[in-house]
């Protein structure tokens, strides 16, 4: 595997991770911030706007023409604006469980807006590898929830509607943008899709935002706030288009399945869950038919070496 083949698969991890335990820290914001999940999304972007315009003053100047700056204003929308937005509201009005159990459809969603968009191969063995990952995933977030009570919290029609929406617009993005974002680098991209993002968000939240009770906010969830607007935000989307440039959107929207991972391994550390042979089959069955995945025809193949 080349270095910059590692560096994507690093980079995708990572970001992945980051992912699964936002997903824990969001779930307390949602329910004891009282923030509408819009003036969330808006304290995200405006820092993370701040963040990459301000790490664009020491990078080098890269000029985007205006045909590209529009591709970028689509690119904002289905990868970051629609898919943090619907996240958020799905968060709030779904079981994890069956939040996790939707989100496996990912995948398999981008393995076809690639196979579209981008020409990307559908091989039996990149079918087998997804499909096994995809097997593997809901057997082990199954075996987590069944000797669980019932949650307070109820999954409704809206919880389910946004849930997939916010798989099938990531991975629209993750099928269609990924030359774009190869073609400059993550600082240029990041600043403009943020703060495209932040005008987008602006109208719904500021009316929001003044009937937000800020003071009742407890400490812990302020530093649940804040991993999630630096890790989950600036970092992560630091790294993830430095997976998108290396490796096939297939495989790095695969990387979402230590999502819920994480999620169990929190809950195993916390006591709230526990290890068991069955799970450690089950992942073993997810990172199987990732690792089919990364050797199946062109899943490495570097976008930036694209003729």
């Amino acid at each position: 595997m080349k270095k910059s083949q590692v560096i994507g698969h690093l980079a995708a991890a990572v970001t992945y991770v980051i992912f699964g335990l936002n997903i824990v820290f969001c779930r307390d914001i949602a329910t004891e911030s009282g923030l509408a999940p819009i003036t969330l999304f808006a304290m995200r972007a405006l820092v993370a706007a701040a963040l990459f315009w301000l790490v664009s003053l020491f990078a080098p100047r890269e000029k985007v023409p205006f045909r590209d700056l529009m591709k970028i204003f689509g690119a904002a929308v289905i990868g970051i604006f629609l898919p943090q937005v619907t996240f958020l509201n799905a968060i709030a009005q779904t079981k994890p469980v069956d939040l996790s159990i939707i989100t496996t459809i990912t995948p398999i969603l981008t393995m076809f807006s690639a196979a579209i968009f981008l020409r990307e191969p559908i091989t039996w063995k990149k079918v087998g590898g997804v499909l096994l990952s995809f097997v593997g995933i809901v057997w082990i977030i199954l075996q987590s929830n069944a000797h669980k009570g019932a949650a307070n919290q109820e999954t409704t029609a809206m919880g389910i509607t946004y849930t997939i929406l916010n798989c099938a617009i990531f991975a629209l993005y993750l099928g269609t943008c990924r030359k774009l974002v190869a073609r400059y680098s993550v600082v240029t991209m990041m600043k403009w899709m943020f703060l495209v993002s932040l005008v987008l968000s602006l109208p719904f939240a500021l009316p929001k935002l003044a009937t937000s009770d800020f003071a009742a906010i407890s400490t812990t969830v302020w530093l649940e706030i804040g991993f999630l607007i630096f890790f989950a935000t600036f970092v992560a989307y630091f790294l993830l288009p430095m997976g998108q440039a290396r490796i096939r959107p297939t495989l790095v929207s695969m990387y979402g399945y230590l999502q819920p991972l994480i999620a169990i391994a929190v809950a195993i550390a916390s006591g709230s869950d526990r290890l068991t042979f069955t799970k450690i089959v089950a992942a073993l069955l997810v990172f199987a038919g990732v690792w089919i995945v990364t050797t199946s025809k062109a899943a490495n193949f570097d976008v930036r070496t694209e003729k």
